[in-house]
């Protein structure tokens, strides 16, 4: 589905956008288009409306080297801090991170591609769900 023209997609920064009843954030990070759900696994709160920014890469004591410029997003509720390109937490050992959908750039737009949500019947159950005896 299509759900932004390219252009609209900021160089540093987010363009929020609703695709199938969620909110999706479209980044552009080293020159391609990435999109994560706006909703942070540690609290629920609006990830993509935190900071881009980048971090601290390991280094020896006392010593301080930023990197990854406009790779990483923070949390503003908390400010965990994700990677954009992958969506991993970056906590050493954190196996957390970020709802993430497949983007295309195609003729100048912005295709999303959304999993498909399973039919639901009409007690709002999954089609695979059975009922209980």
């Amino acid at each position: 589905m299509v759900v932004a023209a390219e252009v609209d997609v900021p160089g540093r920064g987010v363009l929020l956008v609703q695709a199938s009843g969620l909110e999706i954030g479209l980044f552009r990070v080293r020159g391609r288009v990435v999109a994560w759900r706006n909703h942070c696994p540690h609290q629920a709160a609006p990830v993509c409306r935190g900071r881009v920014t980048g971090t601290l890469l390991p280094s020896a004591v006392a010593e301080y080297r930023p990197g990854r410029d406009g790779e990483v997003l923070q949390c503003p509720w908390h400010g965990w801090e994700f990677d954009l390109l992958d969506g991993h937490h970056l906590a050493s050992g954190s196996r957390v991170r970020l709802r993430g959908y497949p983007v295309e750039v195609e003729d100048g737009n912005v295709v999303l591609h959304l999993p498909e949500r399973p039919a639901l019947d009409a007690a709002g159950r999954g089609a695979a769900t059975r009922p209980r005896p």
